[in-house]
């Protein structure tokens, strides 16, 4: 997009293993800056090129890594258009050197992220010399953008193409249609890259290929780097314009409710007395909804390490109670021992033909007695949680150590007299 100046790192393989912000400025003095080292001015655009590759090593290692932290880059020139491009890698499937076995979906999730945004435009670059319905490209565009209102198609490496086969009806937008259309270019090869090829003599190139090709001399006007750059300025411009009213109603919004907020300020008294009244009700609110929320769960902060409130005191008594009544032993040989004197004792002289239902209930009381035990140890236990979540919801009053000890002894109270009741019933 500079003529004259080539800076982008160039090669086989993943070159772009970070996605990079480049913001041209329009300007009269030409130099390069890079956001990570502010302070210098580039103006050998060599360096600009060692730096970005010097860079993404820093971040990614030197052995292929990509990561999603960008690379921020502002050229200042009088030979650009005012454009901000973000220069993102291309999918990949097979991962080489330190690359991880998902390589492919990270990237994928990197680009997402980006071309996700309804106020960008999507560059959507496919080989011409590959099948233009396998391209990953306009693929994961059309995820973003169905009705295609923000993808511009560019077709490259119009050159390398069979003889005898042209990308006439792609061009035209007749094979996979876009709404902004394709633009053809015909970048450097490597060996020109490799050979210092001026950008200026490539343009010239470019521009020939056109003029001389049957399948594409008449559209060569609408072809081209240049055409591309012109293009996308004036859609950028187009598109600023069209999502402006949206995003004017958003900020808006959005300052009409600091406002608010800074009017409740305007008259802050951090000593009034309402203001107090009001924070200690929000704080005692917040520990009442913490502490139902631990009980019943579906708390927002979940525990991950150990089990806490409502589902401890759940484990009590669907493990730990079971437990101690299965612990409980009784000798069935005494057990008959006893119902026979039971039975006996209550018929005294008489001899009966039934068994009384005193004998019955002597032997159930006292059966039924030795559950006593468990049960008040369950309360016990389930006492002791509900005390331990208390502390726990209790510590973000930390600030305020006597509101802490005071809520703390107000709700224990109260928990050590259910306590008594729950005693009494069982």
């Amino acid at each position: 997009f500079i003529p004259s100046r080539d800076f982008l790192p160039r090669g086989s393989g993943i070159v772009t293993r970070r996605p990079l912000i480049l913001q041209l400025i329009f300007s009269k003095t030409e130099y390069a800056e890079f956001l990570h080292c502010k302070s210098k001015k580039f103006t050998d655009f060599d360096e600009v090129r060692q730096e970005i590759e010097a860079e993404t090593d820093r971040v990614t290692g030197t052995n292929k890594g990509i990561s999603p932290v960008p690379i921020n880059l502002r050229v200042y020139s009088p030979h650009v258009l005012n454009l901000t491009l973000i220069d993102l890698p291309g999918i990949t499937k097979v991962p080489v050197g330190d690359q991880p076995q998902d390589i492919e979906f990270q990237i994928r999730d990197m680009i997402l992220q980006f071309i996700s945004r309804e106020s960008s435009l999507i560059l959507a670059v496919t080989p011409a010399n590959m099948d233009l319905a396998n391209s990953d490209a306009l693929k994961m565009a059309k995820e973003v953008d169905p009705q295609g209102l923000r993808t511009i198609g560019v077709i490259t490496k119009l050159d390398l193409m069979d003889e005898g086969t042209d990308a006439r009806d792609v061009l035209e937008n007749k094979l996979l249609p876009l709404r902004r259309g394709y633009i053809g270019v015909v970048n450097r090869s490597q060996k020109d890259i490799d050979g210092k090829k001026d950008i200026r003599a490539a343009l010239a190139a470019e521009r020939k290929f056109f003029l001389s090709h049957p399948a594409y001399r008449h559209m060569a006007e609408r072809m081209g780097t240049p055409h591309l750059q012109r293009v996308l300025n004036q859609q950028l411009t187009n598109h600023i314009r069209e999502t402006l009213p949206s995003l004017r109603s958003k900020l808006q919004s959005q300052l009409l409710s600091l406002e608010k907020e800074v009017e409740e300020y305007k008259n802050f008294r951090p000593d009034d007395p309402a203001r107090k009244t009001k924070a200690l009700l929000q704080m005692v609110q917040q520990f009442g909804v913490d502490f139902e929320k631990r009980i019943e769960g579906s708390g927002d902060q979940v525990d991950t390490l150990e089990l806490s409130g409502g589902a401890r005191i759940n484990r009590i008594f669907h493990e730990r109670f079971p437990f101690e009544l299965v612990k409980m032993e009784f000798d069935e040989k005494d057990l008959r021992r006893e119902i026979s004197y039971a039975i006996k004792n209550i018929h005294g002289g008489r001899t009966g033909l039934f068994t009384p239902d005193l004998a019955f209930e002597a032997i159930v009381k006292k059966q039924v007695v030795k559950l006593k035990e468990p049960c008040l140890k369950c309360v016990d236990l389930v006492i002791q949680e509900l005390i331990n979540t208390v502390r726990q919801c209790t510590s973000k009053l930390g600030s305020y150590p006597r509101l802490r000890e005071e809520t703390e002894r107000i709700v224990t109270t109260h928990i050590r007299e259910r306590e008594g009741k729950t005693k009494d019933q069982v």
